[in-house]
């Protein structure tokens, strides 16, 4: 028993001294910076993924096969945490989504949420107030834009 104390003790030890700062405390040289220099800066009306306004295009009008294409995927992917009301559900209501939001940080927060949570301050605003992280749901471009369109219908665009 009491070698088996010493074992423990002794892993418990390594481990502790195993996972501090390995780097020496008397270098001069600088801590590197996980920002890569030359890196744009975090644009927060596009967010965090291939989406831009170059290659994401709205008509002025909903389109309403899209829009009806997209009330499909909701059913499967979405309604169990989003109401299209305002009222939070498990995530937020999708009400005024496209009035607070670009299409282009819809479409890249519903196709790649976890950097966007990782890196948008209105993404990390609704996680504090949601406390769940919304799960890749690993829709594809079309599927994304379709949804978009349900969301643009919802809030009434023409």
């Amino acid at each position: 028993m009491k070698n088996l104390f010493t074992i423990t003790s002794i892993v418990i030890i390594a481990s502790v001294y195993g996972c501090g700062n390995s780097q020496n405390s008397n270098s001069n040289e600088p801590v590197k910076s996980m920002v890569q220099e030359g890196a744009p800066a975090y644009d927060a009306t596009r967010g965090e993924g291939k989406f831009t306004a170059e290659n994401v295009k709205v008509a002025e009008t909903v389109d309403a096969t899209m829009a009806a294409s997209g009330e499909k995927i909701a059913s499967v992917k979405c309604v169990s945490c989003h109401k299209v009301t305002a009222e939070k559900l498990v995530g937020p209501g999708w009400k005024g989504v496209t009035k607070r939001r670009t299409p282009q940080w819809i479409m890249n927060f519903i196709t790649n949420p976890n950097p966007m949570i990782d890196k948008d301050p209105e993404a990390q605003a609704m996680l504090e107030l949601c406390l769940v992280r919304m799960p890749n749901q690993n829709l594809s471009d079309d599927d994304a834009r379709s949804l978009l369109e349900l969301l643009r219908k919802n809030d009434n665009a023409n």
